[in-house]
């Protein structure tokens, strides 16, 4: 059997190789160091940047949509560019990378074409701006108050307090009622009395409580008409002005204010009923 050879290691240069790993180390040391010090500072710049830009905006009194929108499109595209300094500190070829991340972006947007058309269309809430934060609206069959714009989503928050997350792409593929685009609304009111009731007098007692609201605006004028004879009823139709913080407060208030008003008076609601007949043959 052959001897086995064993390498004589006694006369390696251990010193000159171990210096060389510690150069090694201590150069991919301060690479790393480096690279952490162009995040944290990048971060820190973008984040600094994001909000000047927001100020300014707010100085400018720009809609809070594209303020939130554009200050968070800054800080991703400035943080983009700080990640791949630090990567190219470390030593790696980003020429290559962008190449990779190309086609992966390629392949991702792909997949992805449900939030790339979120984003467009949160573009174009943006640019046309169909509503905006504190607006109340309905929209993708939700209705609430617009709490936030973003890149992809629309926050919206109920009336009972609950926040909900729309996409942009529903939202924009949808009809969007915005309440609040107009500083007046129309209050409509059907109210329904009896055929024996004298219907000046209901026309006229409907008339004082509207005279009386402070809140009903006097122009454009209010309108009380007969607008049906019912099966049981004679049905009046009101409508009113107001202003569109008020909608809700007068239509509730008048509601219960003809109610009281017209048990007052005597005025009667007829309720639906029919008549049967019995006849003995």
């Amino acid at each position: 059997m052959d001897a086995i050879q064993v390498p004589d290691l006694a006369g390696y240069d251990w010193a000159g190789l171990f210096g060389k790993i510690q150069t090694l180390g201590i150069d991919f040391g301060i690479k790393a160091i480096t690279a952490l010090v162009i995040f944290y500072v990048g971060r820190i710049v973008a984040r600094f940047v994001a909000k000047g830009i927001r100020k300014v905006m707010q100085s400018q009194e720009v809609d809070k949509i594209l303020e939130s929108f554009i200050s968070n499109l800054a800080y991703w595209a400035m943080m983009t560019f700080v990640i791949i300094a630090a990567i190219n500190q470390i030593g790696v070829q980003t020429t290559s990378l962008i190449a990779i991340m190309g086609a992966a972006g390629l392949a991702i947007g792909l997949s992805l074409q449900g939030s790339l058309a979120n984003f467009a269309a949160g573009v174009l809430i943006v640019m046309f701006r169909p509503y905006r934060v504190g607006d109340f609206v309905e929209a993708a069959g939700i209705a609430g108050t617009v709490v936030q714009v973003q890149i992809l989503t629309t926050i919206l928050k109920t009336g009972d307090n609950k926040q909900i997350v729309v996409p942009n792409g529903q939202i924009m593929g949808s009809i969007i009622t915005n309440y609040s685009a107009n500083a007046t609304r129309r209050v409509d009111l059907t109210v329904g009395v009896g055929y024996d009731d004298d219907i000046d007098k209901v026309r006229s007692t409907l008339q004082d409580l509207i005279d009386a609201d402070e809140r009903i605006l006097k122009d454009p004028s209010s309108l009380i008409a007969v607008s049906e004879l019912a099966d049981s009823s004679v049905n009046f139709t009101v409508r009113i002005w107001v202003n569109s913080a008020d909608y809700w407060g007068v239509y509730f208030g008048l509601t219960e204010a003809i109610k009281k008003r017209f048990d007052a008076e005597g005025i009667s609601f007829p309720y639906p009923q029919q008549d049967v007949h019995l006849i003995k043959s």
